[in-house]
């Protein structure tokens, strides 16, 4: 079975509930790599709201490894899986970060902007919710780019290069873009030929994001999942191959 293909890549992961009952009811190895993963896994998504919120890198760097080393020490013992997903407790984890942040901040500068009244205020967490989703997003579609380029390094099918490069040149017809395509990858192409290969390419990569967001769930139903693009504004794009998938078995 190629690297490239979803079922290798997510056999070789645990579900999230199973990382976090290693992270805190297993040997000290089996909690340290599974809280290592865990962290690896959101790191993206958190850092990227941090340094929106405060716009300095320095201090969204500070506030990155306070929440990290936090996470790693096991502050995140308190979660329960049958109350909700892992990512909504971590949204809650990381506002609660903000508030204190800027609650010192204050302390020490007297200084109340309309951004620090923002994040300690209820609207400040449903802004907040937005932005993590974004960032969420921009994680899981990174994930997803990723495993593209790896099915196309082990497959030789350049899915990766013509959906990069139908992102670059959206104004050229297939004409042109396979005449591009062909001078990247040293083989003739022809403008249907393109068209297929491009048809191909998006349908393996909503395969990928699908199964990138069903990792990142516990073991989910079809609406489950169905919930979780919507969320994340994904559900059109990703329907076609959410029809197809299968729901029977568990990804653990």
């Amino acid at each position: 079975m190629e690297a490239g293909d979803p079922k290798a890549k997510l056999s070789d992961l645990l579900t999230q509930t199973t990382l976090l009952y290693q992270a805190q009811n297993g040997t000290p190895e089996q909690a340290d790599k599974a809280k290592q993963l865990l962290m690896l896994r959101y790191s993206g998504a958190v850092h990227r709201y941090l340094l929106k919120v405060v716009g300095d890198p320095d201090v969204a760097r500070d506030l990155n490894q306070e929440f990290s080393v936090k996470f790693l020490e096991g502050k995140f013992r308190q979660f329960d899986p049958s109350r909700g997903r892992f990512r909504d407790y971590l949204k809650r984890a990381v506002h609660n970060l903000m508030v204190d942040h800027f609650r010192k901040k204050k302390v020490v500068s007297q200084l109340d902007t309309a951004m620090e009244a923002a994040i300690v205020s209820d609207d400040g967490l449903a802004d907040f919710d937005e932005q993590f989703l974004r960032s969420w997003r921009q994680d899981l579609m990174a994930r997803a780019w990723d495993a593209l380029r790896a099915h196309e390094s082990n497959t030789g099918q350049p899915f990766w290069q013509v959906m990069k490069l139908r992102l670059a040149r959206p104004a050229l017809r297939s004409p042109e873009l396979a005449q591009e395509l062909s001078q990247r990858i040293g083989k003739p192409m022809s403008a249907g030929n393109l068209r297929q290969i491009l048809h191909r390419a998006r349908d393996k990569f909503t395969e990928f994001l699908v199964d990138e967001v069903r990792v990142s769930l516990q073991n989910p139903s079809r609406d489950e999942v169905e919930e979780e693009l919507g969320d994340l504004k994904l559900l059109e794009f990703c329907k076609p191959t959410l029809g197809r998938a299968k729901f029977d078995q568990p990804m653990n």
